[in-house]
C-alpha cells in the first residue's frame, strides 16, 4: 500500500479521461497477463473514433474486449505471445501475431523498430518518494515505459508493490486513473494422474541446488508439489505460479548457490493467485527483471544446474519440438524456451527438459509424432533438445543419431501409438 500522502490522488481522471490521450493511428503497447489493466483497456473500446490502433501484447488476462473482430477495424491485435483470449482473431486474421524469443522483445521497442507512441499499464501506488511499481509484470514492460512512450496507468491499490527492475516514478505517468479491484488470478489446474506421472519422472531429474526455470500448468505444478525434499534450490524463471510459494516458506528454495542474483527468487512476471501476489508484495527476496535479463542466455548459463523444464504440443521422431502451434493454428508463441533450453544446456551440470503428455484429445492422438503437422512451428530444432519426458518415461536425445533418438522417443509414446510410429521410423530407413 502505498505511503504517499494522499494528495496524489487528486491528479486522477476518469479512465475516459486517461485514454483519451489515445489516437488515431497509434502504437499501444498493453501490459499482460494478471496486470492487464482492464479498466483503461474497456475504456479504450468505448471509443468510437478511433481507427488503426495496434496494441501490441503479450498474453492478456480478463476480458479482452477487442480480441474477436478490433471493435469493427478500430483496433488491430498484435500479439508478441499469445493466449486464448487471442487465438480466435489471429486464425481468422482479426489479429496479427509476431513469432519472436521473448528475450529480443524489449529490443524492438529500446531500438525503435516498433515505435511505440503510448503503453496501458497498471500500476502499484506510489511510496512516499513517489515511486510506482509495474506490479506484476515487468517483462517487456520496462521496455515500452522507458522508451518514451505517452505512459498512460490504471493506478491499482490492490496491485502488489514489486522489486527488481520494477519501479516508475509517478511523475513519469502522462495521466492515470485509480481502481480497487482483484487482478486477474488463474483458477490452479485439475489434478491429472498423467501429469503426475509426468511431474514424479521431471523432479527425479531435479538435484539438490538446482536452479529451476519453469511455466504455469498442470505439469510445473505436479513437479513443484514434489520437491518438498531437495535442498537448496533457487528459482531464476521467465515466470512462476503459486506452487513455488511453499518451497520458499519451507526452506526448499533459498537462492543461496546461485552466481546470479543470489539469495532472490528473480523472474519477469507472475501469475496466479492472490496467495501468490501477497507473497510478492514488498518482498525483496523476489526480484522482477525485463525478460532480456531473466531470459539472457549468457547469463543462465552461468547458474550452475540450470534446470529448465518447458511443455511441447508435439516431437517428431528426430526430436523436433513444436511449442507454439498446432498446424497453422497459432497457439501460444515462442515465448523462453528457447533461451533457457540453450542457457542450461550450456549450463555447468544444467538439464534442459521437454515435457509433455503422450497424448492430447483425450488420448486419441500421439503428441509424438513421424513429422510435425505441416505449418507447424519448430520452436526447439532437434540440435537443441536434451531430456524429453512423457508419462511414460523420460529420455535424453542428446548426442543420440537418428534412428536411436527416434527408438528413445517410441520408448516413452503411448502404447497405443508405438506400432504405427514404429512403422512411420522404418518407412523413413530408421529401424525402431
Amino acid at each position: 500500500m502505498s505511503g504517499a500522502p494522499a494528495a496524489w490522488r487528486a491528479r486522477a481522471a476518469s479512465a475516459d479521461a486517461v485514454v483519451a490521450r489515445i489516437e488515431s493511428g497509434m502504437n499501444v503497447f498493453v501490459q499482460g497477463a494478471a496486470a492487464t489493466p482492464s479498466t483503461l483497456l474497456e475504456a479504450l473500446c468505448r471509443r468510437g473514433d478511433l481507427r488503426d490502433v495496434r496494441l501490441w501484447h503479450l498474453h492478456l488476462e480478463g476480458p479482452v474486449p477487442f480480441a474477436a473482430d478490433g471493435c469493427g477495424g478500430r483496433f488491430r491485435s498484435v500479439s508478441l505471445f499469445t493466449g486464448a483470449s487471442l487465438r480466435a482473431g489471429v486464425a481468422a486474421g482479426h489479429a496479427d501475431f509476431v513469432p519472436i524469443f521473448l528475450s529480443d522483445i524489449p529490443a524492438l521497442f529500446a531500438s525503435g523498430q516498433v515505435r511505440l507512441d503510448a503503453a496501458l499499464v497498471q500500476l502499484s501506488p506510489p511510496d512516499r518518494h513517489g515511486q510506482c511499481t509495474l506490479g506484476t509484470s515487468v517483462d517487456a514492460t520496462r521496455a515500452a515505459v522507458d522508451c518514451g512512450a505517452l505512459v498512460l496507468a490504471e493506478i491499482n491499490d490492490r496491485c502488489p508493490r514489486t522489486h527488481g527492475h520494477s519501479g516508475l516514478p509517478l511523475e513519469a505517468v502522462a495521466a492515470f486513473c485509480t481502481s480497487d479491484r482483484p487482478l486477474h488470478e488463474r483458477e490452479p489446474p485439475e489434478d491429472s494422474a498423467v501429469a503426475d506421472a509426468i511431474g514424479e519422472r521431471v523432479a527425479g531429474l531435479v538435484e539438490d541446488r538446482a536452479c529451476l526455470q519453469l511455466g504455469i500448468g498442470a505439469i510445473p505444478d505436479a513437479v513443484l508439489r514434489r520437491l518438498g525434499d531437495r535442498r537448496d534450490l533457487g528459482i531464476h524463471t521467465e515466470m512462476f505460479s503459486d506452487d513455488v510459494v511453499a518451497l520458499v516458506e519451507s526452506g526448499v528454495i533459498t537462492n543461496r548457490c546461485k552466481a546470479i542474483h543470489p539469495g532472490r527468487s528473480v523472474t519477469s512476471f507472475v501469475a496466479g493467485s492472490r496467495r501468490l501476489f501477497d507473497f510478492v508484495d514488498d518482498n525483496a527476496l523476489v526480484e522482477f527483471h525485463p525478460c532480456d535479463r531473466t531470459n539472457d542466455t549468457l547469463a543462465i548459463r552461468k547458474i550452475e544446474r540450470m534446470t529448465a523444464i518447458n511443455s511441447a504440443l508435439q516431437v517428431d521422431l528426430t526430436g523436433q519440438v513444436c511449442a507454439d502451434s498446432i498446424g497453422h493454428r497459432i497457439w501460444s508463441g515462442i515465448g523462453g524456451q528457447m533461451d533457457f533450453m540453450r542457457g542450461a544446456a550450456m549450463s555447468r551440470g544444467g538439464k534442459p527438459i521437454i515435457a509433455l503428455p503422450s497424448t492430447a484429445a483425450g488420448g486419441t492422438v500421439s503428441r509424438i509424432v513421424p513429422e510435425i503437422a505441416p505449418g507447424g512451428g519448430v520452436v526447439t530444432t532437434r540440435g537443441h533438445v536434451h531430456w524429453v519426458v512423457t508419462e511414460h518415461g523420460a529420455v535424453n536425445l542428446h548426442g543420440r543419431t537418428l534412428a536411436e533418438r527416434g527408438r528413445l522417443l517410441l520408448s516413452i509414446a503411448h502404447p497405443a501409438f508405438r506400432d504405427g510410429l514404429a512403422a512411420a521410423l522404418r518407412g523413413l530407413n530408421r529401424h525402431a
